[in-house]
């Protein structure tokens, strides 16, 4: 099977819902782990990469388009790298050097302005901090970050496939 365009398109979507499935599933629903601002900032960022990846896949772009697909999808996908790659550092800390715990995302939003909710989220906190899972010695967002750049792969595998009109 030869893989076109809109089923690069297809596998990313799929692939982002898994994962989100999995986040909201296992780790919430039967482990019981509440996502920190970080991961909450990750999650936004599959949903916004799957609703490029709906769009591109429904509308099959060609030219210009398809570049727009491909540059948008990549900048999104980047920034979940960066935003792993921090939640990372965070978690690499010496203890006494971790962010002291603030309040949560939610209250933030209702007491603070958009502006500094978004500063204070990528700083992390202390909760960003905890490493409270690991599966094959990754933690969540060592996880996250290999799921980006597959991403940010896909992307790029799809946006440099032959511009031909027929092919579905």
């Amino acid at each position: 099977m030869m893989m076109t365009y809109r089923r690069y398109h297809l596998l990313l979507v799929l692939l982002v819902l898994a994962a989100l499935a999995f986040a909201v599933f296992y780790l919430e629903g039967a482990l019981y782990l509440d996502p920190c601002p970080l991961c909450l900032v990750d999650r936004a960022l599959l949903l916004l990469l799957a609703a490029v990846s709906v769009m591109a896949w429904l509308q099959h772009p060609q030219g210009i388009g398809r570049t727009i697909y491909a540059v948008l999808s990549g900048m999104i996908a980047s920034t979940g790298v960066v935003v792993a790659l921090r939640h990372i550092w965070l978690q690499g800390l010496p203890p006494d050097q971790v962010p002291e715990c603030g309040p949560g995302l939610y209250f933030m939003l209702d007491v603070m302005p958009l502006g500094d909710v978004f500063g204070r989220v990528f700083n992390g906190s202390g909760s960003c901090a905890e490493v409270s899972w690991t599966f094959l010695g990754l933690s969540i967002p060592e996880q996250t970050l290999g799921l980006f750049v597959l991403l940010l792969l896909i992307n790029v595998l799809a946006s440099r496939l032959p511009r031909n009109p027929n092919k579905v």
